[in-house]
């Protein structure tokens, strides 16, 4: 049970710092951390873990901070925000990916010892890359639009606990469904639904435990 009590207290800590930069920096804060948490959560994935009896990658929580973000941007600024916070999160992955193919290609000095570990990390492979970039960008954009049409139609603050976990339990089962189907397009059905699943899984009780992050973000008055 190590790890299931690790990542939960991984979890409450990426959703608490959250909270924190948003209260000393406001909305420039939550801006920072969706640039932030795309690159940190594209290098955390490639670690795998063993967790409630299935294999899980390790970026799930901090990804799914991007849509907290998102979600408070939406609910306390507006969708014109959100959308914004999803584009610079979207230019940013690209920005790292272009900018460590390229540091990738130059030579190694020979007392270099890092240079091996950095193309483990960050060596491109473009299926992957690519479904990885795709789902950022869809899930995200329909996150904005969904909790929008959710706040539209149930306004009270009595319904915000539907407007978060449906908009972005919704858009991680998407996120999921494209990454899957673009990165491991080709391998065996048994074996993609099994890593659909478990990735859709986690992403979904992470969605559940943002809940009250996101009540407590509602009443947060930045300095």
């Amino acid at each position: 049970m190590f790890n299931e009590w690790l990542w939960l207290g991984f979890a409450i800590v990426n959703f608490t710092m959250i909270l924190l930069i948003y209260k000393i920096f406001g909305k420039a804060g939550l801006f920072v951390w969706i640039g932030m948490s795309t690159v940190v959560a594209n290098i955390q994935v490639l670690k795998t873990i063993e967790m409630f009896g299935i294999t899980a990658t390790l970026g799930n929580i901090i990804y799914g901070t991007a849509f907290l973000a998102t979600d408070i941007l939406n609910e306390k600024y507006g969708k014109k925000d959100a959308k914004k916070a999803v584009w610079l999160g979207f230019f940013t992955l690209i920005a790292m990916t272009i900018m460590m193919q390229v540091a990738l290609q130059f030579q190694p000095a020979e007392s270099d010892t890092v240079h091996g570990a950095l193309k483990t990390l960050f060596d491109l492979v473009p299926q992957v890359a690519l479904g990885s970039l795709a789902a950022y960008i869809i899930s995200q954009y329909f996150d904005v639009w969904i909790f929008s049409r959710l706040k539209n139609k149930f306004p009270d603050d009595k319904f915000l606990w539907l407007r978060n976990n449906g908009s972005t339990m919704i858009s991680q089962l998407l996120d999921s469904l494209v990454f899957c189907s673009i990165a491991f397009f080709g391998m065996p059905w048994g074996v993609w639904a099994e890593i659909f699943i478990s990735t859709y899984f986690i992403k979904f009780i992470v969605s559940f435990l943002d809940t009250p992050f996101f009540y407590i973000a509602k009443k947060i008055k930045p300095q």
